[in-house]
């Protein structure tokens, strides 16, 4: 008999939790979140939305089309930083730092607007160069641009990699920055010269600098590492590159660009 008040006991503190779950406040905890709350659907990207926003914000830097300047091309199928939309929205609203800034003035639906407007630029012609590639390519090997650049694997890697560099910027920016070396810098390129307590000038790119020291690499390759209190005058050539500007016939320059547009 014992058994069966210490039974019904079990059963009625039981009936009890759960009739204390299902009408108290606390209840909720209970229930999924997914049956509590429905979820409610994503705002439906407008391409044509995104378009003036991008127009604004965006293209100055990539260009109306998309076809790119001091930012990388985005009229094409692949994006690098943004394999997907869902990174996409990521990189527009976070930036990439130090060189493309965060989107922190446009709502959620905004963001999503400019990706599919930007997605939307990957179905334009893309641009053709006019321009012979096989000649651009004896004019590069002649020029010795090998002696600074990287190319698929080939030179020395003083200047910026131009492996795949059609993907990335437009024809007019490489005709640009052939004609004229200095008008658009690499983010972060610096040239500077550090003149030792002995005299003896290094002059190269800086690839680090703190409060107390700074790294130069010459154009051999040598790297340098000096403590700043060690130095006699440290100059930072703001504006300056070591690449000359190119002398080429207007054919040459096409064709040059031809090569590198190519050059996927």
């Amino acid at each position: 008999m014992s058994f069966g008040v210490h039974s019904f006991s079990i059963s009625a503190f039981r009936i009890f939790v759960l009739l204390f779950l299902i009408f108290s406040p606390l209840g909720a905890w209970a229930i999924p979140q997914s049956e509590a709350q429905p979820t409610t659907s994503p705002v439906k990207a407008d391409p044509s939305a995104g378009k003036p926003i991008f127009e604004r914000y965006c293209s100055s830097c990539h260009g109306l089309s998309g076809d790119g300047g001091r930012g990388p091309r985005l009229n094409r199928a692949y994006l690098q930083h943004a394999p997907d939309d869902d990174h996409l929205r990521l990189v527009i609203s976070n930036g990439i730092p130090p060189s493309m800034p965060d989107a922190y003035y446009l709502t959620e639906a905004e963001i999503a607007n400019v990706a599919a407007h930007i997605r939307s630029l990957a179905k334009l012609p893309g641009e053709i160069p006019v321009g012979n590639a096989d000649r651009g390519g004896a004019i590069y090997a002649r020029a010795g641009c090998a002696s600074c650049h990287i190319h698929n694997g080939q030179g020395f890697g003083y200047g910026p990699e131009l492996t795949a560099i059609g993907s990335r910027r437009s024809v007019a920016f490489l005709k640009g920055i052939l004609e004229n070396p200095a008008s658009e810098l690499p983010e972060g390129f610096l040239m500077v010269t550090a003149v030792t307590r002995s005299g003896r000038p290094v002059t190269g790119i800086r690839t680090n600098e703190d409060t107390f020291t700074v790294q130069i690499r010459d154009n051999g390759g040598k790297l340098y590492s000096f403590r700043k209190n060690n130095l006699r005058q440290l100059t930072r050539q703001n504006g300056k590159t070591p690449m000359p500007p190119f002398a080429l016939s207007p054919s040459d320059l096409r064709d040059l660009v031809a090569f590198l547009v190519a050059s996927k």
